[in-house]
Order: C-alpha cells, then structure tokens, then sequence
C-alpha cells in the first residue's frame, strides 16, 4: 500500500453513526445493492427489501445509517412483530471500504439502543447465518433458541420466502434453517427482587444515618 493510498484510507473516527431520517433516503439502492452483493459472496440467503421500505424505516426513525462525510458505510433497521412484543434489528450491512473499522459493531449497538429505547419491554431477536453477527449478539446478551421462540407473526415468516434458502425452513416446518436464531429478553436481564422487608431496613438505615449526619452538623 502506498503512502498516499494509507492517507486516503477511512478512518474510524471520520465515520458517523446516525438514526436515519428521510435525508438518507438517497442512499437507498446503494444499500440494497450491497446487502444483495454480500450475499452471493457469502452464498447465503436473504429477505429481500424494496427501496420504499427501507425509504419509511427511515422516515419512521427505525433505521441506523453510517456515513463518512457524504459515503455511505453501513446501515441497519428495526422491525416490529407482534403487536410490538417482538423486535428484531435486520439487514445489518457494510460497505466493503468501510470493513474492519468496527463499523458493525457501532451500528449493531446503535440498533439494539434504539429498539430497547422504543420498545423496552419487547423480545428483540435476531436471525443470522453470520459468524460475526452471532458474536455481537451475544455481547449484547442475546441467547441461541429455537424458532419456536420467536414470534409467530405471519408478516415475519413471509418475509423468509426471498431468501434462497425458504425450502430448508419448509421441510422442516419451520423448526430450523440455514441461519441460527438468537433472543435478547428484557425481563432475563431484569436485576434481582430486594424482598420489600430488606428495602425497609435499607431505608431505615438510611434515615439513621441522615439523622446522625445532622446531628453532628
């Protein structure tokens, strides 16, 4: 690499991590044609998506956009299944310039920030078939379960019909496919109940303590 291809290499700190808005909506087709180039370098399937819904997840603020200055770097969005009990965080991608910048991972938490500020008491899962994807997952505390577990929203499943690997998930009626399916659930990651007789005693301790601290005032 020469000195002048290192200076005008992307650099983390010039690459910004966004909630979209319809400001983005220009950098639309680029997305889909590089999640749609990833996947046949990976060989793996995909649900495809059209430009006018990835266009209303970013009207509707439920997509996350990476851009070094006007280059588009990555992107992701959110979906809702269920009656809003389920989430997931979909189409996570990268633009080939932009990889091993961390790039994912700041889009990844971006994401899973906003679909748990928005939906706090939603399932958020997640179905890949990505090495690095199931490592950032279980991170963020998602755990690998059955499809069983997962929201049983027609509208979800329907979308597995583009990718090419929809007979797997026929055949085995649904039970399994090609990719592996990990939950994050809030109510798992809620912190221990302090039974109400220990909360008094904490409270009453408390008081004590203030009343001393007056005292000696």
């Amino acid at each position: 690499m020469t000195t002048e291809t290192q200076q005008n290499a992307p650099k983390a700190q010039d690459i910004k991590i966004l909630v979209a808005d319809e400001s983005h909506e220009r950098y639309v087709d680029t997305i889909l044609s590089t999640i749609e180039e990833a996947a046949k370098v990976r060989g793996t399937g995909i649900a495809k998506r059209t430009h006018e819904y990835v266009a209303t997840k970013m009207r509707e603020a439920k997509a996350v956009i990476a851009l070094a200055g006007d280059r588009f770097a990555g992107f992701s969005y959110i979906e809702t299944w269920g009656n809003k009990q389920y989430v997931t965080t979909s189409g996570l991608i990268v633009h080939p310039d932009f990889r091993g910048l961390g790039v994912a991972k700041s889009i990844k938490d971006m994401t899973f920030t906003l679909a748990r500020t928005r939906w706090p008491h939603a399932k958020i899962f997640s179905l890949t078939s990505g090495a690095a994807v199931m490592t950032m997952n279980t991170q963020l505390g998602y755990k690998p379960v059955t499809f069983g577990d997962l929201t049983d929203d027609e509208s979800f499943w329907n979308g597995c019909e583009g990718c090419i690997n929809v007979d797997v998930l026929h055949r085995t009626g649904r039970k399994y496919c090609i990719c592996t399916a990990m939950l994050y659930d809030p109510e798992a990651h809620l912190p221990a109940k302090i039974p109400q007789d220990v909360i008094e005693r904490i409270n009453r301790l408390e008081g004590r303590i203030t009343n001393s601290q007056e005292l000696r005032d």
